[in-house]
């Protein structure tokens, strides 16, 4: 029987669970009832009280409540249950995690639910749902359901919506995976609408030498994604060609890298060969959301909802600083692929992102920056997406793999 983990305020929503974990039961899974609550007394009976939640945090639920501080009190209870459904999930006793919640409830919860692994069940209730949810989903594979009407009683509207999510859990627990084939050893890839033509080429080939190629789109979150699965060990490869995420990052897009955005095979000792995919934009949105400091600059509408801005000299420095950082910084086989000849598809000669100066500013910090004694370094004579480019980093990754198998 597949096992439903509930993770939530009891005091101020435990009707809530308490129906929802009864509409879980109908469909034949087992539930456990985690209770991060603080102040008043459990509204539903809890498998894991409170205090066992606090303690996993190495806190005290009295002294807590006691301090009047919400927010400390709720990051303390959200450390605590990412303890126990980590736990829960190793001893086999979590198939699917879900949960209700308004903005502080829907902070706790996903927050144990981000710890958990990409490819386990979670689903969130919540009445923020249809906002920005990246707060709350981060770079793992956390399931919105907007609530409608707020997590305050059972009746019309949150009856249904509940019941649909309880099918919802019931069903993701016991869902399989039918076998895809021979399995085989996982590269990930970095890519851009710009970079598509790199990354295709480089992905077929790989798959030719007997890869299964991950692609991630550079999004911020799909760069973070990237980096949690190399973080997990699930790859024996990364062919990061795409670091555009850190255009945003040094200028304020919308787009940004995550903090750990290509450190992550570093640290593990993964083979990672590495290029300079679109680096030449800043990502907003429509046109009239641009900052309006910006206003003056390259800008390009790559699409209505997306506004792209070229890297500056100075930007593109930063940015090379920022790369070179974390290259030298890693433990494993790393390679450089510089393309010479433009870093993206509007980047090359003639194209809208052309700027010799700027692509200068970039190379020649990073031939200042990267120490040549940990990273390989190979620059040539074509932009990014030439099919020579391409298939010379996924050779070369080949390569590193095979040594270090």
């Amino acid at each position: 029987m597949t096992t439903v983990v509930l993770v939530g305020t009891l005091d101020t929503k435990g009707k809530e669970y308490a129906f929802l974990a009864d509409r879980i039961r109908e469909h034949g899974a087992q539930v456990v009832l985690v209770d991060a609550g603080i102040v008043g007394e459990p509204l539903a009976t809890p498998d894991v009280t409170r205090d066992d939640v606090a303690a996993a945090a190495g806190a005290d639920v009295a002294a807590l409540a006691a301090a009047g501080d919400r927010g400390a009190a709720i990051a303390a209870m959200a450390r605590g249950a990412a303890e126990i459904v980590k736990r829960l999930h190793s001893e086999g006793r979590l198939d699917a995690i879900g949960g209700l919640g308004g903005s502080g409830g829907s902070a706790l919860v996903t927050q144990a639910m981000r710890e958990l692994p990409i490819g386990v069940p979670k689903l969130m209730v919540s009445t923020v749902a249809s906002g920005d949810t990246s707060p709350y989903v981060g770079s793992v594979d956390v399931t919105m359901m907007y609530s409608v009407v707020d997590i305050a009683g059972v009746n019309e509207v949150s009856a249904r919506i509940m019941a649909n999510a309880a099918g919802a859990l019931a069903g993701m627990a016991g869902a399989t995976v039918p076998r895809l084939g021979e399995k085989r050893p996982i590269v990930v890839a970095s890519m851009f609408g710009v970079t598509t033509p790199a990354v295709t080429v480089a992905r077929e080939r790989l798959e030719e030498l007997g890869y299964e190629v991950l692609v991630f789109h550079q999004t911020g979150a799909g760069g973070g994604s990237m980096e949690k699965l190399l973080a997990a060990g699930f790859a024996v490869g990364s062919l990061d060609v795409t670091t555009t995420e850190f255009c945003d990052q040094v200028a304020g897009g919308v787009l940004a890298a995550v903090p750990e955005r290509l450190e992550s095979a570093g640290k593990a000792g993964i083979p990672q060969v590495v290029s300079l995919g679109a680096l030449d934009m800043v990502n907003f949105g429509p046109m009239d959301s641009v900052p309006e400091r910006y206003r003056g600059r390259n800008l390009y509408v790559h699409n209505p909802t997306i506004t792209l801005m070229r890297t500056t000299p100075e930007e593109c420095r930063e940015i090379a600083r920022i790369v070179a950082a974390k290259l030298n910084a890693a433990a494993g086989p790393t390679v450089l692929y510089v393309p010479l000849r433009g870093v993206s598809s509007i980047a090359t000669e003639g194209q809208v992102f052309s700027d010799p100066d700027a692509d200068e500013a970039l190379f020649s910090t990073l031939r200042e920056l990267v120490d040549a004694s940990k990273v390989e370094v190979h620059e040539l004579d074509l932009d990014v997406n030439a099919p020579e480019f391409a298939l010379a980093m996924a050779n070369r990754l080949h390569e590193l793999i095979g040594a270090t198998a």
